[in-house]
């Protein structure tokens, strides 16, 4: 008699799954859409605070903004930059300047002597120049020294952090196209958010 209930309970349970199956949910069968809106870059780490991005960007950006991918020697020269900055006790602002300024002037790779293809004796991450008093060829080709010199120069500019990005840069780097450095302000600012605490 118990075999016959057992039976007759599992016969309904595997018509209720079946018919389940069968008819799919009873719920909303709506599929759920996934938005693919970017999001702006921050950092967010359990054990360290986020950074404050409205300090990254404070006047916004100014123009068209590029992008590239980077590689494992460039992220790398991202955080050797941060590091300096840090080192030479200057803030987030300061590690947005001298990354757009080392996007511009180099794509973050620290370039040597490009024969022909060079700017006078331009070489490192900034393009500083022996010649123009920035150090040495060692000194220019290490990433800390560069960015220390950069900031360096970057200090001496009164107000600074109040100005446009391309300003402050072109400022420190006198360069022949001084506007291009605002293209790079939102990729820097999204590496410094990203990197900052890590």
């Amino acid at each position: 008699m118990n075999s016959i209930i057992r039976n007759s309970v599992l016969g309904i349970a595997g018509l209720a799954f079946a018919g389940g199956v069968a008819a799919g949910p009873l719920t909303d069968t709506h599929t759920p859409t996934v938005d693919t809106t970017p999001v702006a870059a921050v950092a967010v780490q359990a054990d360290k605070p986020a950074v404050d991005t409205g300090k990254l960007i404070p006047h916004g950006v100014q123009g068209a903004q590029s992008r590239i991918d980077l590689s494992d020697e460039q992220v790398a020269n991202t955080k050797a930059i941060i590091a300096a900055t840090k080192k030479a006790g200057m803030d987030e602002r300061a590690a947005v300047v001298s990354i757009a300024t080392a996007l511009q002037e180099s794509k973050l790779e620290n370039l040597g002597h490009l024969g022909d293809r060079n700017d006078h004796d331009s070489q490192g991450l900034f393009q500083q120049r022996p010649s123009s008093g920035w150090g040495t060829v060692e000194q220019i080709t290490d990433p800390e020294y560069s960015t220390t010199a950069f900031l360096k120069g970057l200090k001496q500019v009164d107000g600074w952090q109040d100005m446009p990005l391309t300003k402050a840069a072109q400022t420190v780097q006198v360069s022949a196209y001084p506007d291009h450095y605002a293209q790079w302000e939102q990729l820097a600012a999204d590496l410094v958010a990203k990197h900052w605490n890590s």
